[in-house]
């Protein structure tokens, strides 16, 4: 099984920072996608960015110049820097990888709460 564990959450003004983390473990094999995902309240979930196993990055309009995702293949690691949040910027970040085998995983999410 697989299993992975989501971090770095919490409440912050507008304006601040806040680094979410993923460790990945178990029987995931090799991986060729990890990404972050947001539900914003009321609001279907969807990509906030993602990168590839050769490093190619991808970022929605709405997060790009602000947000950083990175990954340590070595440790099945894969974070996202979050800079200058936003109050649209609430919402449930989820991580997700997907494998050589074209098989996904998703992990329960992290509330990212941006208020004054």
């Amino acid at each position: 099984q697989v299993h992975m564990v989501e971090s770095g959450g919490g409440l912050v003004q507008p304006g601040g920072s806040l680094r979410l983390s993923c460790a990945v473990s178990g029987s995931i094999f090799s991986l060729n996608l990890m990404a972050w995902h947001r539900q914003a309240p009321g609001k279907r979930r969807d990509l906030v960015a993602s990168i590839t196993s050769g490093g190619s990055t991808n970022y929605a309009d709405s997060v790009k110049g602000r947000f950083a995702i990175s990954r340590d293949s070595d440790k099945n690691m894969v974070y996202l820097q979050m800079n200058d949040l936003k109050p649209e910027d609430t919402g449930v970040y989820s991580c997700y990888v997907r494998n050589t085998l074209d098989r996904d995983y998703w992990g329960q999410g992290t509330q990212v709460t941006v208020s004054s």
